[in-house]
């Protein structure tokens, strides 16, 4: 499984707007639902608050990943937001986001669920991965990044 399968270019949204956490979530599940043209939004947004709820998905210096798992989905999804502002987000370091890798799985596909989690926490050691997905500009070169550093991870 490679992340930049599941992170696509219509599934990014470099210049994330919100501010804290719920709005992030927000923002994240409407773009992801647009463009997967899928209206199980409410949903979608209560198995990410769900998760939430348990413990702040912002697990490092300026990144979270928040995911849930809900059966209004057949497969995993990955949407990435990227905030050049920062996200409030109750992190564990008490400081803003400005990545937030987003997972939405089906409730029985949790094999993969947790391949993607620990493939990100691989990227996510490399902290040049961090800084260049920070400075793209546009979803399709986001998505180079992560199929770069991937590859490297991989060879």
């Amino acid at each position: 499984m490679f992340l930049n399968e599941i992170y696509r270019p219509e599934f990014i949204k470099i210049g994330l707007e919100a501010e804290d956490k719920e709005e992030a979530f927000e923002e994240l599940v409407d773009y992801f639902c647009r463009a997967a043209r899928i209206s199980a939004r409410e949903e979608i947004l209560e198995a990410i608050r769900e998760r939430e709820s348990k413990m702040s998905t912002g697990i490092r210096q300026g990144i979270a990943i928040p995911h849930g798992k809900t059966p209004v989905v057949d497969k995993l999804y990955g949407i990435l937001g990227v905030s050049k502002t920062g996200v409030e987000y109750d992190a564990l370091d008490g400081k803003p986001v400005y990545l937030l890798f987003l997972i939405v799985a089906p409730e029985k596909d949790t094999e993969k669920h947790l391949k993607v989690l620990k493939r990100l926490a691989e990227l996510l050691d490399n902290p040049q991965f961090y800084t260049d997905l920070l400075a793209q500009n546009t979803a399709q070169d986001a998505c180079g990044i992560i199929k770069k550093y991937e590859d490297i991870l991989i060879n």
